[in-house]
């Protein structure tokens, strides 16, 4: 029995060291940043496509908010510049100064402040910094996300734009490496 034993744990050393050596994976990329919808831009597509259950979806939103509001994650601006809870809370009051023409003669211009609360289910996207690692020998891929940044839809006057609001920087290596 104790041979057996013995026998079989060398199998398992010689299977892990070998995977060792085979699964040397190779960076593909330090830093990649795109965007991921987590709801979906046409209904027509399946539930599961470019979208994320609302619960979980909620979920989510939620903890980037909260965490980001309440500082229990540390939010930086557009710049890696640090921000507080209380600038995160502005982010979150998107102010516009649109120029209007009135609809009756003399046709005059003039300028009005519209303000928009970004509310959690205006955020349909995420937009994640990664870093790519590949397997050469099975093309198996391991990703690490080194920053996640909530991303608000926006429409003003009819335009859409897309809103990154702030960035959370999960991986503590990378943030360390930002206050540098």
């Amino acid at each position: 029995m104790k041979n057996l034993s013995l026998f079989l744990a060398t199998i398992l050393f010689l299977q892990i060291v070998s995977s060792c050596e085979y699964g040397k994976n190779e960076i593909v990329s330090e830093k990649i940043q795109y965007d991921v919808n987590i709801k979906s831009p046409d209904p027509d597509y399946d539930w599961w496509i470019q979208n994320l259950p609302g619960p979980q979806r909620e979920k989510l939103v939620e903890t980037i908010l909260t965490g980001a509001i309440n500082g229990k994650f540390q939010a930086y601006d557009y710049y890696n510049n640090p921000i507080s809870p209380a600038e995160v809370s502005a982010i979150l009051s998107d102010t516009t100064v649109v120029r209007l023409t009135q609809v009756e003669p003399p046709y005059e211009t003039y300028d009005s402040i519209i303000i928009y609360n970004i509310i959690p289910e205006d955020i349909q996207r995420i937009r994640f910094l990664e870093e790519w690692r590949m397997n050469t020998e099975d093309l198996s891929f391991e990703k690490k996300i080194v920053g996640i940044a909530p991303v608000a839809r926006r429409v003003v006057l009819e335009i859409e734009r897309w809103q990154p609001l702030f960035w959370i920087y999960p991986d503590k290596e990378f943030e360390d490496n930002l206050k540098k």
